[in-house]
Formats: structure tokens, sequence, C-alpha cells
């Protein structure tokens, strides 16, 4: 498959001043690039700076990213499923997962998540892919949000719907050990029934197990 990656950019203005939204960024480009220091969701901001920097690298990854100035401030990962998850077993070569997005605390409450999403549907590409997000309360930010469990989903849902993606049920146990936890995805508009077929199988795997 032919992962094309075209560029897109906006620009958004927030009382915290004027925040640039931009990518798929290239691998050499997030490397000049300062990280916000507020960017702890997964790892150690060191670190995930140089994570994005080795996702950019592969011929799928595509990263998204708002910045202010030399600064970013938040982002948006794409790559194949993790080889242990379930979604990768099926080696589905139009399958992608929204992997992870952040904003700096400083920066949220101005729909930069919203538009991060709409910046990277704004690439033709994505409509050759079916994209999907695992989402898992035990990574939500409730403590420093004040929202409880069931609040922060209702965001976190929201801020995906901005992007098209949508509730699809599943049996995988992470998922199901949660009913906050859930399966998010969007069909990109070239996909084909028999790659929406394969998608279906990988979501029930007991469904005829009694």
């Amino acid at each position: 498959m032919n992962h094309v990656k075209t560029y897109n950019a906006k620009e958004i203005k927030t009382p915290n001043g004027n925040i640039f939204i931009e990518g798929p960024i290239p691998s050499e480009k997030i490397a000049t690039y300062e990280f916000h220091q507020g960017l702890v969701a997964f790892r150690q901001p060191q670190q995930q700076h140089k994570a994005l920097v080795e996702i950019a690298k592969l011929p799928e990854g595509r990263i998204i990213i708002a910045r202010q100035h030399d600064k970013i401030i938040g982002y948006v990962t794409y790559l194949y499923p993790d080889p242990l998850e379930r979604w990768s077993e099926g080696n589905m070569e139009e399958l992608i997962e929204l992997g992870a997005i952040e904003v700096a605390p400083e920066f949220r409450g101005y729909a930069i998540g919203k538009n991060l999403l709409r910046v990277s549907m704004m690439d033709d590409a994505m409509e050759d892919y079916i994209i999907i997000t695992t989402e898992y309360y035990w990574h939500w930010d409730l403590k420093g949000s004040g929202l409880n469990v069931w609040e922060y989903r209702k965001v976190m849902e929201k801020m995906m719907n901005a992007g098209g993606l949508e509730w699809y049920a599943t049996d995988e146990p992470e998922i199901s050990s949660h009913p906050a936890n859930c399966l998010m995805a969007r069909m990109g508009k070239r996909i084909q029934p028999k790659s929406i077929q394969q998608f279906d199988q990988l979501r029930f795997k007991n469904r005829f197990m009694y």
C-alpha cells in the first residue's frame, strides 16, 4: 500500500495566543521543535518527543502537531496497531490506529484536539484507511480535568466525532473490562466491503462461543 501523506495546516486563535496546527510532519522537522513540558500523558516529555520522531519515520506513521512558535503544545499520532493487540492480527494494510492525542493543560478548552483531528482528515489519503482508536479510562486526566469518568468519556467522544470517528461495539477483553472504555472508528470512503467484513471479524471474536 502506498502511504501518501499530504501536508495540511490551519491556524486558530486562543486567549493564550495563536496556535498553528499542521501535518503530517516529517521526523527531522519534529526533532527541531521544542516539546511542551506539560505533555506527560503517555511518557516523560523528552521520551514522548523522541517517540513522535520515530513514529514519523514509519511508512504509515503520521504526526499532526499543534504548535505555538517553535514549541509543540499538542499532537495526534497515527500508525499501525501494536503487534500484541488484536487489531494487528488481520495484517490489514488499510487499518491504522489513532494511537495518542494530547494537548498541554494550559491550552485545553480551545478545541485544539478537535482541530488536530480535522486537519488530519483534510488529507484525501485518509479515505483509504479504517482508522480506529481505543479509549481506556485509565489514560484519561480525570484529576487534572476535574471530570468524572462519564463526563470525560463524553468529551472524548465529541472530540473523536470531529474527526469522523464513531463508537463501535466489540468484545475485546480490555475494552469490555469497563463500560467507559470504547472502540471508535472511521471508515474511509474508498474502503471495500471485504475490509469492513475483516474489521468486523476483529471486533467480535467470541460471537459464536456459548
